[in-house]
């Protein structure tokens, strides 16, 4: 075992009896929602899956460590503290080797899963291109990981401050599947629609798994996206969200906000100008994320 990399005793257990297991981020944590949300998120979260039957790995750098699994004082630093770097893959040799606290991005817990042998992961929306990247070129790590880590990542889509159409065509191009859960369009994070559809629909957790088992057994590399719409009665309305987003946007380049600290600054304007409303979306979201998450884990450790 790398001596930067430590899984957690149930987690390591678990994994070594082919028993199902879940990844999940933690900038959510740090960088996605305001103490004391965030902590309850995670460890609700947490205690979802386990419900399910599958154990929960939170992923983070912790004094230089990464954790696969954490402690509740691990997950109560991640959710206080305001110097947490969030780190993609380009930051995490630099976070080891400065000892220094990190939470993992998708694309970074992605790897990180993967090095451990975790194969699904639950996460609120993954990145994308952004909606100005004709211009900038901003377009998330997540996208390059999705299509060369064997992970099947759960996801209420792409956030919706991103350009779903760019990453809809940038994925396909990368050969990643997406699949929509008992829906036919790409969720926008926020709503259950888009107005983009998908050529690939599954509408149960063992389906999703056997393409997993499919697909890899064949060595074809990759992620795997399932699009999982918000609960529908926990959905904002379109027109008000996407009213916001383009106020946030705009907010955002008049204060010449970009790269890492872009998608915090969005939804934290997001969740204050929705007057929380944003929050509780998010919240139903990564809950309903974790559950089919550890469905499609249990389903796949029985093939």
């Amino acid at each position: 075992m790398n001596p930067y990399l430590h899984l957690m005793p149930e987690v390591r257990e678990a994994l070594a009896a082919g028993k199902p297991v879940v990844a999940l981020e933690s900038t959510i944590i740090s960088h996605g929602m305001p103490y004391p949300e965030n902590l309850n998120m995670a460890k609700h979260v947490e205690t979802i899956i386990r419900e399910a039957g599958a154990i929960p790995a939170t992923i983070a750098i912790i004094n230089g460590i990464i954790k696969v699994g954490l402690d509740d004082d691990d997950l109560l630093l991640l959710s206080k503290s305001q110097d947490i770097m969030k780190v993609s893959k380009r930051d995490l040799g630099y976070v080891l080797s400065k000892q220094q606290h990190g939470a993992t991005t998708v694309s970074a817990t992605m790897l990180i899963a993967a090095m451990a042998g975790i194969s699904v992961f639950a996460t609120g929306g993954i990145g994308g291109v952004h909606r100005n990247a004709p211009e900038t070129f901003d377009i998330s790590r997540d996208l390059e990981e999705l299509a060369q880590v064997e992970v099947c990542v759960v996801c209420a889509g792409a956030k919706s401050i991103l350009d779903l159409g760019l990453t809809l065509e940038f994925l396909e191009t990368k050969g990643v599947e997406i699949i929509g859960y008992q829906t036919n369009e790409l969720p926008a994070f926020y709503t259950r629609t888009s107005g983009h559809q998908l050529d690939l629909r599954l509408d149960s957790a063992a389906e999703i798994a056997r393409l997993m088992q499919a697909k890899w057994s064949l060595g074809l590399t990759g992620g795997i996206v399932v699009a999982n719409p918000i609960p529908a009665a926990h959905e904002m309305d379109a027109d008000f969200i996407n009213h916001l987003i383009d106020q946030a946007t705009a907010a955002a380049g008049k204060q010449d906000i970009k790269g890492k600290a872009l998608t915090p600054f969005l939804l934290s304007w997001i969740k204050e100008n929705s007057k929380g409303a944003s929050l509780k979306a998010n919240l139903e979201l990564m809950f309903a994320n974790a559950r089919l998450a550890a469905d499609i884990a249990v389903a796949h450790s029985k093939l």
